[in-house]
């Protein structure tokens, strides 16, 4: 790649391809963007970083003031720092030393959702799935967490009476010594692409009240629109206590995240043992990425970002629902602008890559999932381009495991 603008990804060889992953999920706006470009030009006059330790700055307060304004009522106080993964790890900190500060110093697991998956750090590689979330190799240097079975498929799908009594049998038998819940919401992404039902989330939230346990969402896939709903907590109308955001926060130009909490989990960390959140990431609330971020926010508010990605919805619907029929797929899922492909049997990666480039078109499948997340501004034509050429891999079977 040697350049990239609007949606497109530029090779060296002076070929176009539609990118359908947005940078891992991050460019929501696309790419080379006039006003993100104007934002970090801006910020790169006065100032590219400071430290945050007893200093602020202007770029930091605006982020600060637009996320809270964002996300849902309550998600009053924010820890900003490098990475979804550090974010994630913020996240379960932040639950340890809220139970501490209680004198609940007996809580430091976490329960979660098998195949979930929220990163490559350790405190996040200990809540991933221990066989799909890709980290089995490290399973006897990591902490050892409780895993409630995987929600059902299925955004529609009710909630079953075995399923509500095996979660709350499982918080009964697990949340003692939990300090915490943490969960994608709506949609598990790396773990395997898996679209559930709100009712779940409803249901974990008032588990959650009932043991003294927080409520962690990690939206860092989720978040600021890809879903149809600005965040997926939305579609449940529940309130975590504490948000993971990242990849998009920055319309993908650098990497930043924010761990956001409520106010009575910030005031009781602060009126524990340490004081303070113990935690202080080097580039924490580094000016150029939050100005960046900042813009990339106002963007959002200011174009019709859920009106795309319903219109991506729309069309992923017309586009690859009928593949439902076709005898080299498992399922088809879609929910705003994710659109998943379960194969039948795993996906050859660098055969299907080469053949996806060849149609014009940047997807990276992993194990048995053909799945796309394209940037908000695609067009309806760029879209289907995309489209069909999932629909024609599916034809080459030297891009299939046998």
């Amino acid at each position: 790649m040697v350049g990239a603008s609007g949606v497109h990804l530029h090779l060296e060889d002076g070929r176009q391809l539609i990118d359908g992953m947005s940078s891992w999920w991050a460019a929501i706006h696309g790419y080379n963007h006039p006003r993100l470009n104007a934002a970090a030009h801006t910020q790169l006059q006065t100032m590219a970083h400071v430290m945050f330790g007893g200093i602020t700055h202007p770029a930091a307060v605006a982020l600060g003031r637009l996320l809270v304004k964002m996300t849902p009522e309550g998600l009053d106080r924010i820890f900003l720092c490098d990475s979804g993964s550090v974010s994630v790890e913020v996240s379960l900190k932040m639950a340890i030393q809220y139970q501490h500060a209680l004198g609940h110093t007996h809580k430091n697991q976490f329960l979660t959702f098998a195949k979930g998956y929220h990163g490559d750090t350790t405190g996040a590689m200990s809540v991933c799935d221990p066989v799909s979330g890709m980290h089995q190799l490290f399973a006897g240097f990591l902490p050892q967490h409780h895993f409630a079975e995987a929600p059902d498929l299925g955004y529609d799908r009710p909630l079953s009476e075995a399923a509500a009594l095996a979660l709350r049998q499982f918080f009964d038998q697990h949340a003692q010594t939990a300090a915490a819940f943490i969960l994608e919401p709506i949609v598990q992404g790396a773990g395997g692409m898996r679209i559930y039902a709100p009712a779940y989330l409803k249901l974990v939230r008032q588990l959650c009240d009932e043991h003294g346990l927080l409520l962690i969402a990690d939206e860092i896939a989720t978040g600021f629109g890809r879903t149809g709903k600005l965040f997926a907590v939305e579609h449940a109308e529940i309130q975590p206590d504490i948000l993971c955001v990242g990849k998009a926060l920055s319309g993908g130009y650098l990497t930043l995240a924010a761990t956001i909490c409520t106010d009575a989990v910030a005031q009781t960390i602060c009126q524990g043992e340490a004081g303070v959140l113990m935690h202080g990431p080097t580039f924490m609330g580094n000016p150029l990425a939050c100005a960046i971020a900042a813009e990339s926010l106002r963007l959002l508010e200011e174009e019709p970002w859920q009106e795309r990605v319903l219109g991506i919805e729309a069309t992923l619907k017309i586009a690859l629902l009928p593949l439902l029929d076709h005898p080299r797929v498992q399922d088809v899922r879609i929910l705003g602008a994710i659109g998943v492909i379960e194969t039948t049997t795993s996906v050859k990666v660098a055969e299907a890559q080469a053949f996806l480039v060849a149609q014009g078109v940047w997807v990276r499948p992993f194990r048995n999932l053909l799945y796309i997340m394209p940037p908000y501004i695609m067009t309806k034509a760029e879209l289907l381009q995309l489209c069909g050429a999932l629909s024609a891999v599916l034809e080459q079977s030297d891009c299939f495991e046998v």
